[in-house]
């Protein structure tokens, strides 16, 4: 009964998120709906986090166990020949039938997409948040700093959610304005430049109406319902000059969800990477 680690991608626009419901379809569903053809019976996908309705993947993680004996490439295209074009298995590889996509993770990297500029862009309105008036790059950068570490971040879940615990550990929180790095302290990694998809495309500048993309990338060790979505709606009103970076300490020490920022969309949030230790199947980009 060989074991599988997949790599996933979709675009979770039409989706009610990852986990399988009773109404809508989820990404987990159409996973397991293509197995069961592949396997003859039902085969449950673990995933390695539950995003929500909206929100992409560009690396999700997930993992199942076959009955069949079959190769992980023969598994990856059938999969791909079963899934709408919203989705694709982008990496498969046989793992130790312990392991587990959710509780083996390490970390995880999240990546949210802003498009700073006057007026929208048709092809950016379901893959990144349009924010037009002034905002203060540097001043979002220096409150990402405070977020660092590990912190109690009950002010930053959704209300209404229930955890054991809700103390997180962020190892990184960093902010760049892709429009022109060099204008910039921090400078974009791999995984963030792969969102520059839309831009490779159509040539040139990347927002037609003078605009820049503005990508916050986020990387823990384990993140609570809305998390991300919550930061970046609070740093946005930092950079919006409505708080100052100490207002973001106060909130973390309050622990209180109203007193946090908004919920930013769905559509910006990408879930880029899951790290695993070195004895797994390697998924570095």
């Amino acid at each position: 009964m060989p074991t599988f680690r997949i790599t996933v991608a979709y675009d979770g626009t039409s989706f009610v998120g990852w986990q399988r419901q009773a109404n809508g379809t989820s990404i987990q569903g159409l996973l397991e709906d293509a197995l069961r053809g592949l396997d003859g019976r039902e085969v449950v996908v673990h995933g390695a986090g539950r995003t929500d309705a909206g929100v992409h993947a560009l690396g999700q993680a997930a993992s199942f166990t076959l009955v069949r004996a079959i190769k992980a490439t023969a598994v990856l295209r059938a999969m791909n020949a079963q899934l709408p074009d919203a989705i694709r298995v982008v990496r498969a590889g046989e793992v130790d039938p312990a392991f587990h996509a959710r509780y083996g993770a390490r970390a995880k990297t999240y990546c949210y997409r802003i498009l700073h500029s006057d007026l929208p862009d048709v092809f950016e309105r379901a893959y990144a948040w349009h924010l037009s008036g002034t905002l203060d790059l540097r001043a979002m950068q220096e409150a990402a700093r405070l977020l660092e570490g590990r912190h109690d971040f009950a002010a930053f879940q959704a209300s209404g959610a229930t955890t054991r615990t809700t103390e997180r550990e962020l190892t990184t929180v960093r902010i760049f304005n892709t429009k022109d790095t060099k204008d910039t302290e921090e400078k974009p990694t791999l995984r963030t430049t792969v969102l520059h998809i839309p831009r490779v495309l159509r040539g040139g500048e990347f927002a037609p109406h003078g605009g820049e993309l503005i990508t916050i990338e986020i990387t823990g060790a384990g993140f609570l319902r809305h998390m991300v979505r919550i930061i970046v709606g609070s740093l946005v009103e930092i950079g919006r000059g409505r708080r100052d970076a100490a207002w973001l300490a106060q909130v973390l020490a309050a622990r209180d969800r109203t007193l946090a920022g908004p919920t930013a969309p769905p559509g910006g949030l990408f879930l880029v990477h899951v790290a695993y230790p070195p004895d797994v199947l390697a998924d570095e980009p």
